[in-house]
């Protein structure tokens, strides 16, 4: 076997000039590897190189996959990836994961982005303020899960009704008002998001209906799927495309 000549091209986009260490020690493996995700993967459908990298950078979070997030996010880069889009994707990433497996990423977008010139910190993508995230929040709820959320934040029992308080105007009047990224792309990134993590199943179908409402359709969720497994595997993979047929299934 040898690295397929489709293989080797997609690489040199990726990576210029870089030639990995494991050529040398694990060719076998390299082999495989690279043929799988850089010419049978990437050329089972069509979907554009720059949503492929911010699905993997996504699910590279979602599964904890720092050190291959540091070296996929220069390739990123090189696909059309801005470091705005980039930082939003780690941000966003905080609603989904918590700061605790978040922090090594923050610190690698900004070693990469600096080491490539990029001046910190980035211009503001801010909207909202203390007094306007919980009302724009509801609004972003409302636009990219219908009507029915408009008066979820307050909803629930006594106790637990501040979590659904913070949906709002934390993770979604925080986050997903921010500029850099639209709905569609701020979907996408979450349904990644979920899936990577695993045992998030009933979010991650709530998530692909989302995705479906938003104009990210069933063939395009498992086109992300499918560019993504090389990156965490056939059984997140596979419940992920479960999810994705029985958010489907729903909307019929």
């Amino acid at each position: 076997m040898r690295i397929t000549e489709a293989a080797q091209k997609y690489h040199e986009r990726m990576f210029p000039g870089y030639e990995s260490k494991f050529l040398e020690t694990d060719p076998e493996f390299i082999e495989l590897f690279d043929n799988f995700a850089f010419d049978e993967v990437v050329n089972q459908d069509d979907l554009d190189d720059r949503t492929r990298m911010m699905a993997i950078l996504s699910v590279l979070i979602g599964c904890q996959g720092i050190d291959e997030f540091k070296a996929m996010l220069p390739a990123a880069l090189n696909f059309g990836v801005t470091p705005v889009e980039a930082k939003e994707i780690v941000y966003q990433s905080v609603s989904y994961l918590g700061i605790g497996r978040v922090f090594p990423f923050l610190h690698a977008v900004n070693e990469v982005l600096t080491s490539r010139g990029v001046e910190l910190p980035l211009p503001s993508q801010a909207t909202t303020t203390t007094d306007t995230r919980l009302e724009a929040g509801i609004q972003a709820q409302v636009n990219i899960f219908g009507e029915s959320m408009r008066d979820f934040w307050k909803s629930g029992p006594e106790e637990s009704r501040h979590i659904n308080h913070w949906l709002a105007d934390n993770c979604f009047g925080d986050y997903y008002t921010r500029k850099g990224l639209d709905y569609k792309q701020r979907e996408m990134i979450t349904f990644c998001f979920l899936l990577a993590q695993g045992g998030c199943e009933p979010q991650l179908t709530s998530h692909a209906s989302a995705n479906m409402r938003l104009g990210n359709d069933k063939l395009f969720l498992i086109k992300v799927i499918s560019q993504c497994l090389p990156f965490i595997g056939y059984p997140r993979s596979l419940n992920a495309l479960r999810c994705v047929n029985e958010a489907a299934a729903k909307s019929e």
